[in-house]
Protein backbone atom coordinates (compact mmCIF):
# COMPACT_ATOMS: atom_id res chain seq x y z
CA UNK A 1 0.00 0.00 0.00
CA UNK A 2 2.86 2.00 0.47
CA UNK A 3 4.40 2.07 -2.97
CA UNK A 4 0.82 3.12 -4.34
CA UNK A 5 0.41 5.81 -2.32
CA UNK A 6 4.18 7.06 -2.95
CA UNK A 7 3.03 6.33 -6.62
CA UNK A 8 -0.15 8.68 -6.40
CA UNK A 9 1.91 11.67 -4.70
CA UNK A 10 4.87 11.03 -6.71
CA UNK A 11 2.58 12.14 -9.58
CA UNK A 12 0.57 15.05 -8.36
CA UNK A 13 4.16 16.12 -7.72
CA UNK A 14 5.04 15.95 -11.19
CA UNK A 15 2.05 17.27 -12.56
CA UNK A 16 2.18 20.70 -10.48
CA UNK A 17 6.00 21.01 -11.55
CA UNK A 18 5.15 20.88 -14.97
CA UNK A 19 1.79 22.88 -14.82
CA UNK A 20 4.40 25.44 -12.72
CA UNK A 21 7.42 25.27 -15.45
CA UNK A 22 4.62 26.55 -18.31
CA UNK A 23 4.23 24.84 -21.37
CA UNK A 24 5.92 25.48 -24.70
CA UNK A 25 3.39 26.85 -27.99
CA UNK A 26 2.64 23.94 -30.07
CA UNK A 27 3.01 21.45 -27.52
CA UNK A 28 7.10 21.20 -29.16
CA UNK A 29 9.38 20.03 -26.51
CA UNK A 30 13.23 20.83 -26.69
CA UNK A 31 16.04 17.96 -25.92
CA UNK A 32 16.32 19.97 -22.09
CA UNK A 33 12.67 19.33 -21.28
CA UNK A 34 12.80 15.58 -22.80
CA UNK A 35 15.62 15.45 -20.29
CA UNK A 36 13.67 17.59 -17.75
CA UNK A 37 10.62 15.15 -17.77
CA UNK A 38 12.79 12.11 -17.45
CA UNK A 39 14.71 13.35 -15.01
CA UNK A 40 11.99 14.26 -12.79
CA UNK A 41 10.33 10.87 -13.29
CA UNK A 42 13.47 9.38 -12.32
CA UNK A 43 13.38 11.03 -8.82
CA UNK A 44 10.01 10.02 -8.40
CA UNK A 45 10.40 5.83 -9.27
CA UNK A 46 13.40 6.03 -6.73
CA UNK A 47 10.80 7.11 -4.01
CA UNK A 48 8.29 4.73 -5.07
CA UNK A 49 9.97 1.41 -5.60
CA UNK A 50 13.69 2.49 -3.95
CA UNK A 51 14.70 1.54 -0.53
CA UNK A 52 14.32 6.04 0.47
CA UNK A 53 10.66 6.39 0.83
CA UNK A 54 11.03 10.02 2.21
CA UNK A 55 8.78 11.87 0.02
CA UNK A 56 10.36 15.19 1.69
CA UNK A 57 13.37 13.60 -0.04
CA UNK A 58 11.48 13.46 -3.47
CA UNK A 59 9.72 16.62 -2.94
CA UNK A 60 13.03 18.32 -2.44
CA UNK A 61 14.60 16.59 -5.65
CA UNK A 62 11.44 17.36 -7.78
CA UNK A 63 11.73 20.80 -6.27
CA UNK A 64 15.51 21.69 -7.04
CA UNK A 65 14.95 19.80 -10.68
CA UNK A 66 12.18 22.50 -11.33
CA UNK A 67 14.36 25.40 -10.15
CA UNK A 68 17.22 24.73 -12.28
CA UNK A 69 15.10 24.19 -15.23
CA UNK A 70 13.53 27.79 -14.42
CA UNK A 71 17.07 28.98 -13.77
CA UNK A 72 18.48 28.07 -17.31
CA UNK A 73 15.35 29.39 -18.81
CA UNK A 74 15.93 31.99 -17.38
CA UNK A 75 19.39 32.29 -18.35
CA UNK A 76 18.33 31.68 -22.24
CA UNK A 77 16.01 34.74 -22.53
CA UNK A 78 18.31 36.95 -20.89
CA UNK A 79 21.60 35.46 -22.50
CA UNK A 80 20.43 34.26 -26.07
CA UNK A 81 24.26 33.11 -26.48
CA UNK A 82 23.53 30.53 -23.62
CA UNK A 83 20.15 29.66 -25.75
CA UNK A 84 21.94 28.51 -28.49
CA UNK A 85 24.25 26.23 -26.70
CA UNK A 86 21.34 24.78 -24.74
CA UNK A 87 19.30 23.98 -27.52
CA UNK A 88 21.28 24.78 -31.02
CA UNK A 89 20.71 26.66 -33.74
CA UNK A 90 18.47 25.33 -36.70
CA UNK A 91 19.95 23.96 -39.61
CA UNK A 92 19.69 24.31 -43.69
CA UNK A 93 18.87 20.59 -44.99
CA UNK A 94 18.57 22.18 -48.45
CA UNK A 95 18.70 25.35 -50.35
CA UNK A 96 16.57 25.42 -53.95
CA UNK A 97 16.44 22.14 -54.10
CA UNK A 98 20.06 21.01 -53.26
CA UNK A 99 20.64 18.93 -50.61
CA UNK A 100 23.75 19.77 -47.84
CA UNK A 101 24.83 16.93 -47.37
CA UNK A 102 27.66 17.28 -45.03
CA UNK A 103 24.47 18.45 -42.68
CA UNK A 104 22.48 15.65 -43.36
CA UNK A 105 25.07 13.75 -42.76
CA UNK A 106 26.71 15.02 -39.22
CA UNK A 107 22.70 15.10 -38.07
CA UNK A 108 22.49 11.25 -39.33
CA UNK A 109 19.42 12.30 -41.83
CA UNK A 110 18.89 10.93 -45.31
CA UNK A 111 16.96 12.60 -48.12
CA UNK A 112 14.20 10.07 -47.40
CA UNK A 113 13.48 12.00 -44.36
CA UNK A 114 13.38 15.51 -45.72
CA UNK A 115 10.97 13.77 -48.75
CA UNK A 116 8.54 12.74 -45.58
CA UNK A 117 8.99 16.40 -44.35
CA UNK A 118 7.32 17.96 -48.00
CA UNK A 119 4.88 14.80 -48.55
CA UNK A 120 3.26 15.92 -45.08
CA UNK A 121 2.93 19.35 -46.57
CA UNK A 122 1.67 18.19 -49.50
CA UNK A 123 4.96 18.17 -51.77
CA UNK A 124 5.20 15.27 -54.33
CA UNK A 125 9.05 16.13 -55.18
CA UNK A 126 11.89 17.66 -53.48
CA UNK A 127 12.60 19.97 -56.72
CA UNK A 128 8.94 21.72 -54.95
CA UNK A 129 11.09 22.54 -51.87
CA UNK A 130 12.74 25.85 -52.01
CA UNK A 131 14.16 25.36 -48.53
CA UNK A 132 14.25 22.10 -45.45
CA UNK A 133 14.91 23.53 -41.95
CA UNK A 134 16.15 21.07 -39.23
CA UNK A 135 14.39 23.36 -35.93
CA UNK A 136 15.86 22.96 -32.67
CA UNK A 137 13.32 20.49 -31.49
CA UNK A 138 14.14 18.09 -34.43
CA UNK A 139 11.32 18.60 -36.43
CA UNK A 140 11.86 19.27 -40.30
CA UNK A 141 10.15 22.59 -41.74
CA UNK A 142 9.65 22.62 -45.45
CA UNK A 143 9.53 25.81 -47.55
CA UNK A 144 8.39 24.98 -50.71
CA UNK A 145 9.28 26.85 -53.53
CA UNK A 146 6.67 29.26 -55.38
Amino acid sequence: MTTISHAVVGYFYLLLTIRVLRRRPGAQMTPLEFVLIFLIGGVIILTTVGNDRSEVNSICAVMTIGLAHRLVSWTKQRYPTFGLIVDGTPLLLLERGESRREVMDAMGLKQDDVMAAARMQGLKTLERVEYAVLERNGSISIIAAR
